[in-house]
C-alpha cells in the first residue's frame, strides 16, 4: 500500500501537536481568567474587602465573553486539525 509505517517519531509529533493545540485554544480563557483575577484581587487588597466569593462572578462572565468571542475560532481549530487527522487516517493505519 501507499502508507508510510507510524513508529514513535510519529506519534511524538502528533502528541506535540495535539499539545500545541490544546495550548492554543485554552490560552486565551486561561490568560483572560488569571489577569481578572489578578485585577479583583488587586482591588481588595486596596478596599481590605475580604469576600472569597466576589471574584467568581467576574471571572466567570469574562470567560463567558471569551467563549462567546473565541469560540468559533476555537471550534475551527478543533475541526481543522480533526478534519487533517481523519483525511489522512488511510495513511496510518495499513
Amino acid at each position: 500500500m501507499g502508507g508510510f509505517l507510524v513508529d514513535g517519531n510519529f506519534v511524538i509529533g502528533l502528541g506535540q501537536q495535539v499539545i500545541f493545540l490544546v495550548l492554543e485554544v485554552v490560552g486565551p480563557i486561561l490568560i483572560v481568567g488569571m489577569v481578572v483575577g489578578l485585577i479583583i484581587n488587586i482591588l481588595q487588597a486596596t478596599t481590605q474587602i475580604q469576600e472569597q466569593t466576589l471574584s467568581f462572578i467576574p471571572k466567570i462572565a469574562a470567560v463567558i465573553i471569551v467563549l462567546f468571542l473565541a469560540g468559533p475560532w476555537m471550534l475551527s481549530q478543533i475541526t481543522d486539525f480533526a478534519a487533517q487527522i481523519l483525511g489522512n487516517l488511510n495513511q496510518y493505519v495499513q
